[in-house]
This record gives C-alpha cells, structure tokens and sequence, in this order.
C-alpha cells in the first residue's frame, strides 16, 4: 500500500523529487542541477499537472517542484488539489513569474516554498533540503513581502482582494492575451472569462483593458519587455 507520507524515504538519506513542468527543456536543467548531487535523485517528471497528480497516487515522492504556469491547469489549482490528496507532501513552487505576481497566493494555498526558476541553478538544491526538512524556503525578498502582507491588511493593494481565477484573468489580459486565449489557458469558457474581467475591473475600480494594463505595469504584476 502506497503512503503518502513525504518523509518516508528519509532514513535512506535520499530525496525523492517528483518534476512537473511542460517545458522538457525546463526539466533537462533542473535533473542536471540535481545530477551534481548525492543525496536527491529525480523519480518522476511530467509535462502538466494531472500527470504528475496520476504519478503521486502510484509512487512515492518526498518533494514536488511544480511549474506555476501549466498547460492543463494552473499551478496554483494542482497545488490545492495536491494538499488536498497528499497534505504532508512539500510543494517548492517554480516559477518565472516575479515574487509579487503569485508567491503570497501559493503559500497561501499550501506551497512549502516559491523559487524563481532564474535562481534555481544557485538555490534548487537548498531550497528542495529545506522544504523536504518540513521547513518552509522563500527568499528575503519573498519574506519582506510576507512580512508586509501580514502586517497591515488595511494597507492591501486592490488587486490582492481579487480570487486566484481573477488574478490569473489579470495577468493574462495584461500580458496581451485575448478572451479566447485566456479561455483556451485556464480551460474555461469565453464567458466565464468575461465574467471574471467584468468582475475584477469592479474591483479594481478600472474601465478598460488599457487601464487594467497599466495598473498590472505599475505594480510589476507583469513582466515589461
């Protein structure tokens, strides 16, 4: 019988890593990071989440280093729905996105740590040590931002009052991305997509996308090329 216990091949002294991120490229690097080591090995890989869900109900792991942008279904959805199947599993959270854009939401949701794939060449092997300990890894940068987050929630920005699907809608329409493309992204229909941007231009107080935009630039909640 299967356990779901995430410690429980820390008598062997080795780490089992379960990689989930669809960009084959993306997952060559981190095994050859992780190649450079003695006491993590690479036991699994997927290119989306439902896969490396199907692998976790079959094996066993000890850390799961998930990509926050999946083909399937968003990281942050994958990581509930991991804490929700396998709760003493550490999820280190891999991300090109900046730590003001999702950190908070996937500590929130249960994540053990959030690195920016830029730094995983320099951090990966510390940060899967750490989270595997039961320990949580984030930055200093990350840890400022937790420390300010939790300090004054009457100084909140708008759009950290919006629901994980909002922000993601956000994002993608202030990326360039249109409402079938948002759609196709977050497997949802048109509509709903035009529910979830009528919702958060309410909440954000803004008319348009250009508006919409411009905020999303202002608070670097998206990459400027």
């Amino acid at each position: 019988m299967k356990s779901n216990n995430a410690t429980i091949n820390s008598t062997h002294g080795i780490i089992k890593v379960l990689i989930a991120d669809d960009h084959a490229i993306v997952r060559e690097g981190l095994k050859q990071i992780i190649a450079d080591t003695t006491d993590i090995v690479v036991a699994g890989e997927s290119e989306n989440g439902l896969g490396a869900i199907k692998l976790a109900r079959t094996h066993s792991y000890d850390v799961l280093l998930l990509d926050i942008s999946m083909p399937d279904k968003n990281g942050i959805e994958v990581l509930k729905q991991f804490k929700k199947e396998f709760p003493a599993l550490p999820v280190l959270m891999l991300t090109m996105h900046t730590e003001d854009q999702y950190a908070i939401r996937a500590l929130k949701a249960g994540a053990s740590g959030y690195l920016n794939k830029q730094s995983a060449p320099a951090e990966l092997v510390n940060a899967v040590h750490v989270v595997a300990s039961g320990k949580k890894y984030v930055t200093p940068a990350l840890a400022q931002e937790l420390a300010n987050h939790l300090g004054d929630e009457s100084g909140r920005e708008p759009h950290e009052c919006l629901s994980d699907r909002e922000f993601q809608t956000m994002v993608l329409i202030a990326s360039g991305k249109n409402v079938t493309d948002i759609a196709a992204a977050l497997a949802l229909s048109a509509k709903t997509v035009s529910v979830y941007r009528t919702r958060l231009l309410q909440k954000l107080k803004l008319r348009h996308n250009a508006e919409l935009t411009h905020y999303a630039m202002r608070h670097k909640l998206v990459d400027e090329d």
